[in-house]
């Protein structure tokens, strides 16, 4: 298994969202890596970011903590770093890969993000039965009424979860819908990358 780290050098962090002020320190986290991640626009492999509880950063990592911005104390509150990982392999299926994560103590969390085609509920019933992973995700790229999607998921240890889904037709941080139950099977696979 690997043991994946916040980075010695300065890693690509990203901006603040540009969102109205969520309710929770993941909320936040996974709204500032969806809009990282607009920045870089669409058509861009998965991402994966190790969550660190910003405090502890500025007192165990004061410098990193400089580097990145953040040596400033925000009046106390309990925040989360995003620190973004390395490239997920190419042609590595993602459940393989996430399969292979392990966590030092230090990381509090972990999110994705991702781009997927998404059929709305109407269409659900139409899809042909027998079909492999690949022949049903060649049906639903030819499906008329598919939509492109970011999604961005995020989990802690102690097991909240949040995402963000980003409709490619709706590009706008305003038009972001969040929820912690809007990617289950993602956030199941990346909460078991904290199992011991």
């Amino acid at each position: 298994m690997s043991n994946l780290s916040p980075s010695p050098t300065p890693p690509d962090k990203p901006t603040p969202s540009a969102g109205p002020m969520a309710a929770t320190p993941l909320t936040r986290a996974v709204l500032e890596i969806d809009e990282y991640a607009s920045t870089l626009g669409w058509d861009k492999p998965a991402r994966l970011f190790a969550l660190v509880d910003t405090a502890k950063l500025r007192k165990s990592e004061p410098r990193l903590a400089s580097q990145l911005g953040l040596d400033q104390d925000d009046a106390g509150k309990s925040q989360l770093t995003p620190i973004e990982q390395d490239e997920v392999p190419k042609g590595t299926p993602l459940d393989k890969f996430l399969g292979t994560l392990a966590w030092p103590p230090s990381i509090v969390g972990c999110a994705l993000t991702v781009e997927r085609l998404m059929l709305p509920p109407s269409a659900e019933a139409s899809v042909p039965e027998g079909l492999s992973d690949k022949q049903l995700a060649k049906w639903v790229a030819a499906h008329p009424d598919r939509q492109e999607v970011r999604l961005t998921v995020g989990v802690l240890r102690d097991g909240s979860r949040e995402s963000a889904v980003r409709l490619r037709e709706k590009d706008s941080s305003t038009e972001v819908l969040t929820g912690a139950s809007l990617v289950p099977g993602l956030a199941d696979a990346l909460a078991a990358t904290f199992l011991d």
